[in-house]
């Protein structure tokens, strides 16, 4: 097993690990709401970008780009941490962060309402089965677009973490289609990696 390359580490030591992967295409304001609203149920948060996607590549702005961007976002905050994964898929990362935290007694994997419902009705065919993944993870997810319902076989297992609605129409997308179109997006994402995405993302050429 290839374990998680940690980027940028919290200090102290972590009981229970939240663990965030995305693409972060660039990193938002919404994405930071997301793991602070996580830190009510864990001691840090680990952000963690895959080396490749299972189902996509990365596009636009390479992988180093992006952490590059991340860890700009994250610097002086306390309780975040920032990683590349080998794996595209949570357990997969589970497993490898796992072996980076032996002390962490939890591992709770954060997302979006969207991401949620996509990993429950999931056909995992072959594969574990959701339960028994559940079985060395846990889920937080956010509110966005409504409020996400968790399966009642499933409640032990997934927590929910309310943000403002102020969140709801803030992504990724929306900041690369302002961009393309040249409209603002500064507001959108975290002050301090706002030049590096200007450098990334604002001064080339998007498809």
């Amino acid at each position: 097993m290839v374990e998680v390359e940690i980027v940028l580490k919290a200090p102290g030591r972590c009981r229970k690990l939240g663990v965030f992967p995305g693409s972060f295409h660039p990193i938002t304001r919404a994405h930071m709401a997301l793991a602070q609203a996580a830190l009510a149920h864990v001691d840090e948060v680990l952000f963690v970008l895959p080396r490749q996607f299972p189902h996509k590549q990365y596009e636009e702005v390479a992988l180093e780009q992006r952490m590059e961007i991340l860890t700009r976002a994250l610097h002086g905050e306390d309780r975040f941490s920032a990683g590349i994964s080998s794996g595209g898929l949570f357990i997969e990362m589970t497993r490898e962060c796992g072996e980076h935290y032996p002390e962490a007694a939890q591992i709770w994997l954060l997302c979006g309402r969207d991401a949620a419902e996509r990993i429950i009705h999931w056909d995992y065919r072959e594969e574990i089965s959701l339960p028994d993944q559940l079985k060395e993870f846990g889920l937080l997810v956010a509110s966005r677009l409504g409020a996400y319902a968790p399966p009642d076989r499933l409640r032990d297992r997934i927590r929910t973490l309310p943000l403002p609605e102020d969140y709801d129409q803030i992504s990724a997308t929306l900041i690369r289609r302002r961009i393309r179109a040249g409209e603002t997006w500064e507001h959108l994402v975290p002050d301090a990696s706002r030049e590096l995405v200007r450098r990334h993302y604002a001064q080339r050429e998007l498809p």
